[in-house]
């Protein structure tokens, strides 16, 4: 992923003379410079084609991931450079008949060169000889491989938006079953109030909610087309970028040639909104890891695993490495934010080690969100336990202040008797002797007794929150209601883009088709 050389290229964005121009229509031109071999590509020189450091330059190994899309990429441009008549439609399908066989030999079957954009070139042009070159007129190396990484990663993002849905359906699912599962809830990992799996589940399905969200935005400023910008300023042939952008099934075009051929915010977006989603993932792993440890549930022995000399273990190892994904998420955002902070305007060889990053995140982020919603929807959650658990630490003790403030009290009144009343037993009679204390009146003075008694039950509790967004069952209906819209609307929205590249992909093969 290597940007045009400045050091005597015959390949150019541009005609210099008029004769350069006819040359690069219908006539052939030379494109193997300096007396080159076989053995060399078809991008440098004699004097930059060899040395020590040129297996550190290279980068064909790692463009494996773009192969099929600098295929895409180099049909588009072919297609577009015969409809507007730069070069001569039967170049055009020699050009594109070619890169039909080296798709069909792979990856792996390219010549050597510095990247995958050069290699795949020199292959064209072993087949059908000079004219080859031609498929490279009115662009550069620059612009090319941002159009290639723009095309492969929306399609890594959609996966990756497709395995958030999933979460969020795993996540309902739970909530719909638990709607009345007590459990116990907690700040700072101490009891603090009663509330529901429900409640818990759809905590996280909002969350991961708006991590959709914001792979969605990533995914619209993805899906621009840089091809056409060159190696920054243009080109001098009448091309039209707005074609080659529907044919590869991008919304428009990056209209600055310089911003399109240069920038990667788009890459720094999508592994920031990639590491965001990490940060939901390990905070979901990391409360059921402890729900399992303390028995609130039980994961399927399918995201589980043992120990080689402990028989007896069943450990969340798939949670624990989940939850790590989320260091090397914001690892690789801190890395690309480096790599990109100092870079002056236009190309710099140092967005060849950018890409990497967006790789690697995407990768491992998906694959985690993807376990993390197999976890969800296969555990079990132990109902006994969590309703043994959940009036603990006098989790209601906040329901009781807030019945004592509803019935007049001051609400730091209420406050200071149940804390008064938290340190000796927790239980009516505790209240009461706080109420001697701190009103110096009978606690039925204040509240009926039987109201008190309700107040300190988790399920009463619970079912007493039923304020937007609280526990009670009746208000986690509603949450229901809006996640599962919601998640139909996203569903909807993914489906609409993932046909839409489809129908991209076979318009640009019907049009290859009209000439090969």
């Amino acid at each position: 992923m290597t940007e045009e050389s400045a050091h005597g290229d015959e390949w150019f964005t541009g005609p210099q003379s008029s004769s350069d121009r006819r040359a690069a229509g219908g006539e052939s031109c030379p494109v193997i410079t300096d007396g080159g071999t076989d053995d060399e590509g078809v991008v440098r020189r004699d004097r930059f084609s060899g040395g020590p450091a040129r297996s550190f330059l290279s980068s064909l190994a790692a463009d494996e991931r773009i192969f099929e899309a600098d295929l895409a990429v180099d049909r588009a441009h072919t297609v577009m450079l015969a409809e507007q008549g730069i070069i001569a439609d039967d170049v055009a399908g020699e050009i594109l008949t070619a890169l039909d066989a080296i798709e069909v030999d792979g990856h792996d079957s390219l010549p050597d060169g510095e990247d995958v954009h050069e290699a795949i070139e020199t292959a064209v042009i072993e087949r059908i000889g000079a004219d080859g070159g031609k498929m490279h007129t009115a662009r550069s190396r620059n612009d090319e491989v941002a159009a290639c990484i723009r095309y492969r990663l929306r399609e890594d993002v959609l996966e990756a938006i497709e395995t958030t849905l999933a979460l969020r359906e795993s996540l309902v699912d739970v909530a719909d079953e638990h709607r009345e599962t007590i459990m116990p809830g907690y700040t700072h990992l101490q009891p603090a109030q009663p509330t529901t799996v429900a409640h818990w589940a759809l905590a996280y399905e909002g969350a991961v909610r708006r991590d959709t969200e914001r792979l969605c935005a990533a995914y619209e400023r993805i899906n621009e087309s840089p091809l056409g910008g060159a190696a920054f300023a243009g080109t001098t042939f009448d091309i039209d970028r707005e074609r080659t952008a529907d044919l590869l099934g991008f919304d428009g075009v990056v209209e600055n040639s310089m911003d399109a051929s240069s920038s990667r915010d788009f890459l720094l977006e999508t592994v920031q909104a990639l590491s965001t989603h990490a940060t939901t993932l390990s905070g979901l792993a990391e409360d059921v890891i402890i729900f399992a440890n303390r028995g609130f549930v039980e994961l399927s022995d399918d995201y589980s695993s043992t120990s080689s000399i402990m028989p007896q273990k069943k450990n969340p190892d798939t949670l624990e490495l989940v939850r790590a994904v989320a260091g090397d998420a914001a690892g690789s955002v801190q890395g690309l934010t480096t790599t990109l902070k100092g870079l002056p305007r236009a190309y710099n060889r140092d967005l060849q080690r950018a890409t990497t990053h967006a790789w690697e995140t995407v990768d491992a982020v998906t694959e985690a969100s993807e376990v993390a919603a197999g976890a969800v929807a296969t555990a079990d959650w132990n109902e006994e336990t969590l309703a043994a658990e959940a009036g603990e630490g006098f989790s209601t003790a906040t329901g009781v202040a807030d019945l004592l403030a509803a019935n007049g009290l001051p609400f730091r009144t209420a406050h200071e008797l149940v804390a008064i009343a938290a340190e000796t037993g927790a239980d009516y009679d505790a209240l009461e002797a706080a109420s001697q204390e701190v009103l110096g009146e009978s606690l039925e003075a204040h509240v009926d007794p039987d109201a008190v008694e309700d107040a300190l039950d988790p399920a009463e509790s619970v079912a007493s929150r039923d304020s937007q967004g609280g526990p009670a069952p009746e208000a986690v209906d509603a949450q229901l209601e809006t996640a599962r819209e919601a998640l139909a609307t996203d569903d909807d929205a993914h489906a609409e883009l993932t046909a839409a590249l489809e129908t991209a992909h076979e318009t640009l093969r019907s049009e290859v088709n009209g000439y090969v």
